[in-house]
């Protein structure tokens, strides 16, 4: 799978694959592990990871208010890969921060994953790269509150 530029059938295999390796109990690549750690915190996902023939080509529309279970989990994917080697720098000690203020892992991630969200979001507006910046700001004003 390539990790840096996957299509969206690659992202979705990548979660079906995952969760059918737990299922079958095999072992877990790192990466794995990670996504399997947050989709075993997302029940409300499950029935769409259990049923890959349903789901690998369906299509979400946020504007009606559906979120899209495989984007949901590739943005937790995303801040925990950059918690773990802390960039930008100073995300690993406001993960930690939030995590304490919030008293729960995933939430803390969800917070992260608005930051990242809007600094995706204002980038795409502005055809500019991403403001990493602006995105860490987001985030320690985040940790601070």
């Amino acid at each position: 799978m390539a990790l840096f530029n996957p299509s969206r059938d690659q992202v979705r295999q990548f979660f079906f694959d995952a969760w059918a390796k737990l299922q079958q109990q095999q072992a877990l690549s790192e990466i794995e592990a990670m996504a399997v750690d947050v989709m075993q915190a997302h029940p409300e996902y499950h029935h769409v990871l259990n049923a890959p023939e349903r789901y690998r080509d369906q299509s979400y529309f946020p504007e009606m208010g559906e979120t899209n279970p495989f984007l949901h989990m590739s943005l937790h994917l995303s801040v925990l890969e950059q918690v773990s080697i802390d960039q930008p720098p100073g995300i690993k000690a406001a993960y930690h921060s939030l995590w304490r203020q919030h008293g729960d892992a995933v939430e803390a991630q969800h917070v992260l994953m608005e930051c990242l969200a809007e600094a995706i979001w204002q980038a795409q507006r502005g055809g500019a790269g991403l403001d990493a910046q602006a995105y860490i700001d987001s985030i320690q004003a985040k940790a601070r509150d």
